[in-house]
């Protein structure tokens, strides 16, 4: 019997447009991904560099492009928050019925950006869902590493096969059902987290 449901953020609640930050980065000379700038991105998704060092890292790649430029191509990839998905977490959390965790990768830069696309009250609306809030960058972990997954359930006390954890990533889902959390891999533009309720 499912307890507790672990939700991930980007496109299960707010939308994102992950291609759009490269599309960006590629009018001021990105013309692939390399390691060096994966180690970058999860560096900062992991709260081990500050926004300050991120950007200028960006900064000494990328010559001709102004701070204000890197900022705005990141923050592309941030999308609109459906209403009602809003209402549907705050229903679930009225409910009372299962313990509601949020799981997201993701960086300050990024944050800031969804409380300005979201508005500040519908951003606390929206934390105020959740008994627990957990951001990699505060965690200083991410998904899919099994430890930030074992520190959720650590941490409040869930029995793995009690938990539903809730993710648009296949290896961030197959992460987690490794660790016995019980897993249901969302595809974008063909489900949506408003039928959460059909897998429990």
């Amino acid at each position: 019997m499912i307890k507790n449901i672990i939700f991930d953020f980007g496109d299960i609640f707010i939308n994102l447009d992950k291609q759009a930050p490269l599309l960006e980065m590629s009018k001021f000379g990105l013309t692939q991904m390399t390691p060096e700038l994966d180690a970058i991105f999860i560096d900062y998704e992991m709260g081990l560099i500050e926004s300050d060092t991120f950007i200028n890292a960006l900064q000494s790649i990328f010559n001709d492009a102004s701070r204000a430029q890197i900022i705005a191509a990141w923050n592309s990839i941030i999308l609109d928050f459906p209403e009602e998905r809003l209402t549907f977490i705050e229903q679930l959390k009225k409910e009372n019925r299962y313990r509601l965790f949020l799981l997201s990768n993701t960086n300050d830069l990024h944050i800031e950006q969804v409380k300005k696309s979201m508005g500040l009250e519908r951003f606390k609306r929206f934390q105020n869902c959740f008994e627990q809030f957990y951001l990699s960058q505060e965690l200083k972990m991410r998904k899919p590493n099994s430890n930030i997954y074992e520190f959720v359930l650590h941490e409040n006390n869930l029995v793995a096969n009690e938990t539903l954890f809730i993710d648009d990533s296949k290896e961030n889902t197959l992460s987690a059902s490794k660790l016995g959390i019980l897993c249901w891999n969302l595809q974008v533009g063909k489900e949506d987290v408003l039928e959460t309720l059909n897998h429990l």
